[in-house]
């Protein structure tokens, strides 16, 4: 079984999925960061495609990066200058041939994430 990767954004704040947020995929080599795919959560939080899928699955470390200020924007939560959380880059490893969920819970103040089944 080849490996792949997805992700879902959860609004702790409001209770409910972040939809519309960018979500960015680098695969990170010594000091190079290369952009692999950018992609918008939807109505449940969730990509409609795989992050990562298993055709384009290598083992190795990965850097997700949520772009919560623009979302929290567009959520309506008052603005600051500059916004406490604004992009989030989770960076991580990916070392066996399996399935990979990066989650992020995310308000305003505080994120977290774990792996996810």
């Amino acid at each position: 079984m080849a490996g792949f990767l997805t992700t879902h954004v959860l609004d702790t704040a409001w209770g409910r999925p972040a939809s519309g947020m960018k979500i960015e995929l680098f695969r990170i080599v010594g000091d190079r960061r290369d952009l692999l795919r950018s992609l918008v959560t939807n109505d449940d939080g969730r990509t409609d495609e795989q992050v990562l899928p298993s055709s384009e699955f290598e083992r190795g470390t990965y850097e997700l990066l949520f772009h919560a200020g623009d979302y929290l924007d567009s959520a309506g939560v008052p603005k600051e200058n500059p916004r406490f959380l604004d992009i989030i880059p989770l960076r991580f490893g990916m070392s066996e041939d399996t399935h990979y969920h990066v989650p992020l819970l995310l308000s305003p103040f505080s994120f977290s994430t774990y792996r996810g089944s």
